[in-house]
């Protein structure tokens, strides 16, 4: 339950770097900026990068805690495989290079304040969950950007696993043998239902190599190949939502992440293959969000964890 205190939340992703301060479910201050964490770890050695992330990670911190110096906790969703109890990054198929790292010890020793890391999607699947009002048939999250995450969250805590991988769904295989991911596995569905999925879909169709953003431009323009890239990730999306409803059982899903700004191009074909693919006893029971919360949820989420 949320309290009154001043957390501070960030919402790492291989893209961009958002950062929000909260008083409860109240957002005070959001700021956002472009952090490139992707190409910094393709384009320099394992240790640089690792410096360079943790560099401008902790400089934004530090310029929100001069702002507020009454917060109370700092949180931190970050994608990759993050063991909960130790709170080591195993590997994260998006940030390549990265291994055996430890964000929060890292950014505790430079702030000399305590950071608490979870993975990024379950901090969103968290921050739903409370923007939803807590639902006791729990919560399902997905989200769709530079890969596809996914968190569970039941009876009111957010289910990690033995291990601390569990709800890694942007790596269920739907296409056997299909595209390379960066977990090392093929045919995962981030590699056809994330933003850059969709811009891969798109190249393999048209030539041209565009962002998912440019793609959904075409899209309204009549731009077959474009419309095409986004009802590919749509039926991927559900394929793998399906199986996992088949098995979880939950009362809400909610989809976020900025490849749902295209939303409208994915839905036909991820209603068609999600009803075809769900037990028949769970068809027309599963509550299907598009989130509400400004992309806000993973900002939200590390706050209200890290207490």
């Amino acid at each position: 339950m949320a309290d009154n205190l001043q957390r501070l939340g960030l919402d790492v992703g291989g893209t961009n770097l958002r950062l929000g301060v909260f008083e409860g479910l109240q957002l005070l201050e959001e700021t956002r900026f472009q952090a490139s964490y992707s190409e910094i770890c393709k384009q320099y050695p394992a240790e640089e990068a690792w410096q360079t992330i943790l560099q401008v990670t902790s400089e934004s911190i530090h310029n929100m805690l001069d702002r507020y110096p009454a917060i109370h906790a700092i949180g931190i969703g970050f994608p990759g495989f993050i063991d909960p109890e130790t709170g080591i990054l195993a590997q994260s198929p998006n940030l390549p290079g990265l291994l055996n790292v430890n964000l929060g010890a890292d950014l505790s020793r430079v702030l000399g304040r305590l950071v608490r890391v979870e993975n990024d999607a379950n901090t969103a699947a968290y921050g739903e969950f409370c923007q939803l009002g807590q639902p006791a048939g729990g919560v399902l999250y997905l989200g769709l950007g530079t890969g596809v995450g996914g968190g569970l969250v039941v009876d009111g805590k957010v289910w990690r696993g033995v291990h601390g991988y569990a709800l890694e769904a942007g790596h269920l295989i739907v296409e056997p043998g299909g595209r390379l991911c960066g977990c090392g596995n093929r045919g995962c569905v981030e590699q056809y239902a994330s933003a850059t999925a969709i811009s891969r879909s798109y190249s393999e169709a048209s030539g041209q190599r565009l962002s998912a953003y440019d793609i959904a431009q075409l899209a309204s323009q009549g731009d077959e190949h474009a419309r095409k890239a986004f009802a590919l990730a749509g039926d991927k999306l559900a394929q793998a939502l399906a199986t996992i409803l088949n098995i979880v059982d939950v009362e809400h899903v909610v989809l976020g992440g900025g490849v749902m700004a295209a939303w409208h191009w994915m839905q036909a074909a991820f209603e068609q293959r999600l009803q075809r693919d769900l037990i028949p006893v769970l068809r027309g029971r599963i509550l299907t969000h598009i989130s509400a919360t400004a992309d806000h949820a993973g900002m939200l989420g590390a706050a209200l964890l890290a207490r």
